[in-house]
């Protein structure tokens, strides 16, 4: 008899079968690509994935032998030499069910080709002689069925990221189904307790509870005692909230939420998904939010609304701990036991089978153009799901045709349905609200959930934006000391120190404060409510970088703003006025520049952009000269010898030879990156509980199933800081390794020297060293 698994220290009257798994995971792999109608494929996928296994070597591995032995590739050739150009498809999923998927010629990632490996003459394999005992094949696999846009032609054509983003999905079924029979195998055979899959309460029971929560807020609403402008803003929510239920009985596909800052967004966005998931048995909600700042925030809020006891259905995702490398190692098999890699694996990742996903925009996006397996694994899940993509202007510009073109795919022939939702829309549609042509290859047929966006943006505006000055550094700090509270957003963290030094000098030092995302979260989160204890006694003045801009819920009476694009400066605008307490003439945004204060040149083509609004438009904030501020973003991004939306080329790639399914994933996922910048996280030992939660993740004895929960203690004290200045502070040992026999490099903190040295109160971390200085001076 032949075996997939064998169990440490016991006989192999103990050990998988092989038949046995084949079948197990062709059927479970089957399922879950039956969500997207591919079950077919599945279960061929499934029947093949292992068939290297037949062979000797593999064999005599399971006996002890030491070696790699190549076991992926056997049934990649079997699919590819059955069913032709379809196999070839499937090739790629087989091979990469462990490394992840490959280019077809040209190396990348550390994979070697797929052309190279089905080659026989130029990839020797061992054998596998009678794997037609094994495995019963449809005579033909049918091309995916997929939902095209024939009218896309050139750069903007579908086809290539169609049948790209099937592969991930499937490699998604096969991947998942093929852990999860193995970690059920290796549970009953060592006899340990079952991990805690399933057991997930309907999103029936989530929408009941949730409508309670909203049914309680109404009542407390309707007997305070509120001013005008606090009972209208009461009835402009429970308007959207009402909107938000009508549209969610509408078919599956793209939708727009237009909610202005404070209109009551994320849970009428929650509402409506839950509503709409329920319609029309969905399977769950993925809530994506461009900023790791507000994750916790927002899935708080979530569990709040559905009480203690179902408060266990919303999961968090977003890598803060440099899991993408420690995933990345084992994936490659270097250095840990299939068993260990898998435990890791497992640690590192989630398949997202929860009911609330809330996740990062990096994580959600990057995913779906991804090649490894840890990223696509949970990909089957997005499938018939309800897709909120909060602060939707932040869609990358880079990155724009492949994102819009993969959007669209998961609510064509996924079956899922994707919300839009800000208080500033992207001008990503094929064609504008009154049917005139919008974006060429964008978003076709998105429906807005709130009936007449404009009407209600005039009912809740509250500020009024000033054109821009020039200014010296002088005359701004001589502004902002003159006004007793008045928070001042600007461009990058060092501008904002040198103005809070600034400021030192000429206002009381215990009413000025600073924030930026060089404070840990927890300590953001400790100044701010400072902040707002300061905002109730008297003068309080506010230096921040756009950290304060993501989902803040701070009201200052005057905000001054740096020049930046049109959506930031309406993201500043929402933390003026907020409650509404003056009149819009008197809440003012004061638009500056400083002399000798350069701009983040990523971000100088939106501030061109803006300019030319502010010129043509009274109110750059209403929802017309917002359009027209993104439409003139584009069309400056997309000028030039290589379209600015598509900056890496990746439409070209997915395209170029899909007619002989020969793509280079492993080139599309490395050019399909969010965050440009190299970014590294580092933990600040910040508080007592910080501290407690180090001490228990440099256990060496810490308990595997504790990892998590330890590393989770720790994100409210991440520090992201750019690769140089990581890798020099790292060298002058003022960061460290936590336990780094057991993890190498995938936690490391500011040591005790440096946190009492470069960790302050006021800016958070600041190193002096000029070396380390220059790192910083681009970054937001």
């Amino acid at each position: 008899m032949t075996f997939a698994h064998s169990v440490s220290s016991k006989p192999n009257t103990t050990w998988e079968p092989l038949q046995l798994h084949l079948d197990e995971v062709s059927a479970l792999a089957a399922k879950f690509a039956g969500k997207f109608g591919a079950a077919g494929w599945g279960q061929v996928a499934g029947a093949l994935h292992d068939m290297g296994k037949l062979s000797p070597e593999f064999q005599a591995k399971l006996n002890g032998r030491q070696g790699h032995v190549d076991h992926s590739t056997a049934g990649a050739r079997v699919a590819a030499e059955t069913f032709g150009p379809m196999g070839q498809l499937l090739a790629y999923v087989i091979a990469g069910h462990h490394a992840g998927l490959a280019n077809w010629d040209g190396d990348g990632g550390g994979l070697s080709n797929l052309g190279r490996r089905l080659d026989a003459r130029k990839h020797e394999i061992p054998s596998y002689v009678g794997w037609e005992q094994l495995a019963t094949l449809p005579a033909r696999l049918s091309a995916p069925t997929l939902t095209r846009h024939p009218e896309l032609k050139g750069a903007l054509a579908r086809e290539g990221t169609s049948l790209t983003l099937f592969a991930r999905f499937l490699l998604s079924a096969l991947v998942d189904a093929d852990r999860l029979c193995t970690e059920a195998f290796y549970i009953e055979a060592e006899g340990r307790a079952a991990a805690p899959r399933s057991g997930w309460r309907s999103l029936a029971m989530l929408k009941s509870r949730l409508d309670l929560h909203m049914t309680e807020i109404a009542s407390r609403a309707a007997t305070e005692t509120a001013s005008p402008r606090r009972q209208l803003v009461q009835q402009e929510r429970a308007a959207i909230l009402a909107a938000a239920r009508a549209a969610a009985d509408r078919d599956t596909g793209l939708f727009s939420l237009t909610v202005p800052t404070g209109g009551g967004k994320t849970l009428a966005s929650l509402t409506f998904a839950l509503d709409h998931a329920v319609k029309h048995d969905l399977d769950r909600v993925i809530y994506v939010i461009p900023f790791t700042s507000i994750i916790e925030q927002t899935a708080r809020v979530f569990r709040e609304a559905l009480g203690p006891d179902l408060a266990g259905h919303v999961i968090e995702h977003h890598s803060a701990f440099r899991e993408d490398e420690a995933v990345a190692k084992l994936e490659r098999g270097q250095g840990e036991s299939a068993l260990q890699a898998g435990e890791r694996l497992r640690l590192a990742t989630e398949n997202w089978d929860a009911p609330i996903v809330v996740t990062t925009a990096v994580q959600f996006f990057e995913s779906l153009f991804s090649n490894r397996t840890s990223r696509c694994r949970k990909l089957h899940n997005i499938a018939r799901s309800v897709i909120i993509m909060d602060e939707a202007q932040t869609l990358p510009l880079a990155l724009l045709r492949p994102t819009i073109a993969a959007i669209e795919e998961l609510t064509l022939n996924y079956g899922a349905s994707a919300v839009l939702c800000t208080a500033t829309q992207p001008a990503i549609t094929a064609e504008r609200a009154d049917g005139s042509p919008g974006l060429p290859g964008g978003l076709s047929h998105v429906r807005e959930i709130i009936p007449a966006p404009d009407a209600l943006y005039k009912r809740l505006q509250r500020v009024t934006v000033q054109k821009p000055r020039t200014l010296t550094l002088d005359d701004l700090t001589r502004d902002l000391s003159a006004v007793e509270q008045v928070l001042c957003i600007v461009g990058t963290r060092a501008q904002a120190r040198d103005l809070f030094k600034s400021l030192q000098a000429s206002t009381d030092p215990t009413t000025l404060f600073h924030l930026s995302a060089l404070m840990c979260p927890a300590h953001r989160t400790a100044r701010l409510a400072e902040i707002k204890a300061a905002l109730k006694a008297g003068p309080c003045r506010v230096v921040a970088t756009t950290v304060v801009e993501a989902g803040v819920d701070i009201d200052f009476p005057v905000v001054w703003r740096q020049m930046a694009g049109l959506d930031s400066i309406a993201q500043a605008a929402g933390r003026c006025n907020r409650e509404g307490r003056q009149a819009k003439e008197d809440a003012r945004v004061h638009l500056f520049e400083v002399e000798g204060w350069n701009s983040i040149r990523e971000l100088r083509p939106n501030e061109a952009a803006a300019r030319e609004v502010l010129r043509h438009h009274d109110d750059p904030l209403g929802l017309t000269a917002m359009r027209a501020y993104f439409e003139a973003l584009y069309d400056m991004r997309a000028q030039g010898q290589r379209d600015g939306l598509d900056r890496e080329g990746i439409m070209a790639m997915t395209n170029a030879r899909a007619a002989k399914c020969e793509w280079p994933f492993a080139d599309i996922a490395n050019a399909y990156k969010l965050i440009e910048s190299a970014m590294e996280p580092v933990i600040v030992p910040w508080d007592d509980p910080a501290v407690a939660a180090l001490a228990e993740l440099a256990d060496p004895s810490i308990a595997s199933e504790n990892i998590r929960g330890a590393a989770r203690k720790l994100q409210p004290y991440i520090v992201n800081i750019p690769k140089d200045a990581f890798s020099r502070l790292t060298q002058a040992g003022r960061i460290t390794p936590v336990n780094p026999h057991r993890f190498e490099e995938q936690f490391m903190c500011l040591s005790d020297e440096a946190r009492q040295n470069i960790y302050t109160e006021a800016f958070g971390i600041d190193w002096s060293d000029p070396t380390f200085r220059r790192a910083e001076e681009n970054m937001l």
